[in-house]
């Protein structure tokens, strides 16, 4: 009978990557980070340990959606205040903070817990094509 291979601590490399964002759709781009961050893309994956490597992600705000996304699509947030909800559109959004956008894409698509709060750390999202993760030698990451 063939036995289950668990990954143990030492054998877990990390890699560094980056993705440049401009051009690219906003959800295939969130879906495809969300599954590098979470090491569903190497051989040895095993749920609920943390095998996902680091992502930059580059020129955030020459993202892409389609349809009328840009005016349809609302942000809520609210600041427990009575009357406090505030919602700004996804065009608004891009406007002001468009790292922001891609952040809370990659976010809906990771696990709901502290595992998902974990590997959201390892993304790290910039509106311009600059990034100070030089040193780490990031690998580009094509789609």
């Amino acid at each position: 009978m063939d036995k289950t291979y668990v990954v143990k601590a030492n054998e877990i490399e990390m890699h560094w990557f980056v993705v440049d964002a401009s051009g690219q759709t906003l959800g295939r781009v969130a879906s495809q980070v969300a599954a590098v961050l979470s090491g569903k893309h190497k051989p040895t994956f095993t749920p609920g340990a943390d095998l996902g490597d680091h992502v930059v992600i580059v020129n955030a705000e020459k993202i892409v959606v389609t349809g009328n996304r840009l005016d349809a699509k609302m942000y809520y947030r609210h600041s427990m205040y009575p009357g406090g909800l505030k919602s700004v559109t996804l065009r608004g959004m891009l406007d002001e903070h468009p790292e922001r956008v891609l952040t809370i894409a990659v976010r809906g698509m990771l696990p709901h817990n502290r595992y998902g709060r974990a590997l959201l750390k390892k993304l790290k999202v910039y509106a311009g094509s600059d990034h100070p993760h030089a040193a780490q030698n990031p690998k580009p990451l094509t789609f």
